[in-house]
């Protein structure tokens, strides 16, 4: 009786050791199952944060507008940085923005907004700026001149106070060598590191050019505007080849007679009152993403393919912001020789001339101090006399 009673005691002695080391073993197994499920994740996110050109914070001025907006979206898609800040001074609109952006449910994005200035520039390593008056029907970039010189003058001191060390700034809101100007100015970088958009006056060449011709933009290279973005740029036809013909060889023939030519020089230099007619609003869409494939150069990412306006001293062009042939890298904007026939180089000089007389009103309105006292060197310059 006794040997059956150990024999049942063994039994269960038996099961219950079973069934433990069953439990140590699942929950082992769920252990481990768990850990590499975390250990994948944690993979995952640094390879998604591998995905990205830098992982400096980038800010985007006046990100409630419709360039802003799409700046800030352009950004996320071309996968910049996961640090993104968006500022506004309008922060409902602001929020609104920022609210969309979460919504598309972006991966691996740190995306902040904020009204507050210090809180904005604090830390920026990159900065792309709309935060101007949008141009509207009627008006021509140089209207927007008085107002939006005054914003340029804050956004440089912004800069000069909160974020020195910011590696590179792209100026949008017009007129934008005289806004780039101020910033430059005002914010104490070295030239190389402040840019405009004027890309926007290339691409619209190659554009009239491709619907003109019935051909594959593709096969457009090279179309280039230099000097200012405005109503007085310089339109070259020398730079540009056809599906490898020279421009200037088919100009002036049936394929694309003269007066056919200089009309699109017009529609050029109107692309923007253009797109107003059109939409009832000033473009976004254009000046948004090229923007940002400027700061995706500064960044390290590929060339910037068209120019940028970049301060100019050089002798024949002196203390000006103008677009010329340049390159962007991360070592910020390097000037490249810009030779076109006599008739180019003397709408460059018009073009040239133009903008002085625009950045002489800014000067003599107050906003800039006389050249004589600027010091591109040094981070603080003498305060205007305001009229």
């Amino acid at each position: 009786m006794a040997k059956i009673n150990n024999t049942r005691q063994l039994s269960k002695d038996y099961t219950y050791v079973h069934l433990n080391l069953l439990k140590i073993f699942n929950f082992h197994i769920r252990f481990f199952a768990k850990n590499v499920i975390w250990v994948n994740n944690i993979q995952t996110k640094i390879c998604n944060k591998m995905d990205f050109l830098s992982n400096e914070k980038l800010l985007i001025v006046g990100a409630a507008g419709m360039i802003g907006s799409n700046m800030a979206q352009t950004a996320i898609m071309m996968k910049l940085t996961p640090n993104i800040c968006l500022y506004d001074p309008y922060f409902p609109a602001l929020q609104g923005v920022a609210e969309e952006l979460l919504q598309c449910g972006f991966e691996g994005m740190n995306i902040t907004y904020t009204n507050d200035v210090k809180e904005a520039f604090t830390g920026a390593a990159y900065i792309v700026s709309s935060g101007g008056a949008a141009r509207k029907a009627g008006m021509t970039r140089e209207d927007l001149l008085k107002g939006n010189a005054q914003i340029a003058e804050e956004f440089g001191k912004n800069i000069r106070e909160y974020c020195p060390e910011v590696k590179h700034v792209v100026v949008v809101f017009n007129p934008a060598d005289i806004t780039g100007l101020i910033t430059l100015i005002y914010s104490g970088l070295k030239p190389s590191q402040v840019s405009t958009l004027a890309a926007l006056d290339s691409t619209r060449l190659r554009n009239e050019l491709a619907k003109y011709l019935k051909i594959d933009p593709d096969t457009v290279v090279n179309s280039r505007t230099y000097g200012g973005h405005g109503e007085q740029m310089a339109v070259f036809a020398s730079t540009t080849s056809i599906n490898g013909k020279p421009l200037t060889e088919i100009i002036g023939t049936e394929v694309l007679p003269e007066e056919e030519w200089e009309k699109m020089k017009v529609r050029v230099i109107q692309g923007g009152k253009n797109i107003i007619d059109l939409r009832g609003r000033s473009s976004f869409q254009s000046p948004a993403y090229l923007s940002i494939e400027m700061i995706a150069a500064a960044m390290g990412g590929k060339p910037f393919r068209w120019p940028v306006g970049t301060y100019v001293d050089n002798g024949k062009f002196n203390h000006i912001m103008m677009a010329m042939e340049t390159t962007v890298d991360k070592n910020g904007v390097t000037i490249q020789p810009v030779k076109g026939t006599p008739e180019e180089e003397a709408e460059l000089e018009k073009s040239y001339q133009h903008l002085c007389k625009l950045r002489d009103e800014v000067i003599e309105m107050g906003v800039l101090p006389p050249i004589k006292d600027w010091n591109l060197s040094l981070i603080h310059i003498s305060e205007p006399t305001r009229h």
